[in-house]
């Protein structure tokens, strides 16, 4: 099955980008690689460059009018996240894709992200989400969130109703202040183990995703990916 991942990113982080689609090509076998350029430089350059297993999407085929009327009232980083829940539907509506992961893009795979698949397809379960494992001295998960919106796959008609609800909710309130158990895109995973049980996976083997925060804990080896945050 070809493996469907989307990102975006604007141009200050393309040189990220740009080592993420080079990752994919080094591991993650078949797949497309979809990206909601966020600005017109974007747009431009990797149309130019017509880089293999790449699609670009214009942020214009993206919006909808509700995420255009929020725009203004939200910083660049604040609109990304408002608008992550929103790029599934824009793959799913172009492809044939059973399913479809989202990949921040600063993301940088070391080895086949295929034993994270092998756990969803595993449990039946509709998406999956991962931890952000902080090691205890960078523990904060009371601000962030337990979970972290970096490797998210969801799949075709049976994910439907949790993408809608998170929609709702980042186009509600998305931004980067901590409010009442709130942080941009990511803290309303918090309730998502709760909330959608029967559909909703916690990937088991925590090594897979490593980070700043957590790679203390790991040997580089068990990683799937690196997450270079703030790089």
């Amino acid at each position: 099955m070809t493996e469907h991942y989307v990102t975006l990113f604007d141009k200050t982080f393309l040189p990220q980008g740009l080592a993420l689609h080079q990752s994919l090509i080094r591991h993650a076998g078949d797949h497309e690689l979809w990206i909601v350029a966020m600005d017109e430089v974007v747009e431009s350059f990797l149309s130019d460059q017509r880089l293999p297993h790449v699609n670009v999407l214009p942020l214009s085929e993206v919006e909808n009018q509700e995420l255009i009327d929020v725009r203004a009232s939200r910083s660049t980083a604040e609109y990304c996240w408002t608008l992550t829940p929103f790029t599934y539907d824009a793959v799913l509506e172009r492809s044939d894709a059973k399913r479809v992961t989202y990949i921040d893009a600063d993301m940088w795979f070391v080895s086949s992200p295929r034993p994270v698949y092998s756990e969803l397809e595993t449990a039946s379960a509709a998406s999956l989400i991962t931890e952000h494992a902080y090691a205890p001295e960078y523990e904060q998960s009371d601000i962030y969130g337990r979970f972290c919106v970096q490797f998210m796959p969801f799949v075709r008609g049976s994910s439907d109703h949790i993408r809608t609800t998170w929609q709702r909710q980042c186009l509600d309130w998305c931004f980067a202040t901590p409010e009442a158990g709130r942080f941009g895109d990511q803290k309303y995973l918090d309730t998502w183990p709760t909330d959608f049980p029967a559909d909703v996976h916690v990937l088991e083997k925590k090594s897979l995703m490593q980070a700043p925060w957590n790679a203390v804990m790991f040997t580089p080896q068990e990683a799937v990916a690196f997450h270079f945050h703030r790089l």
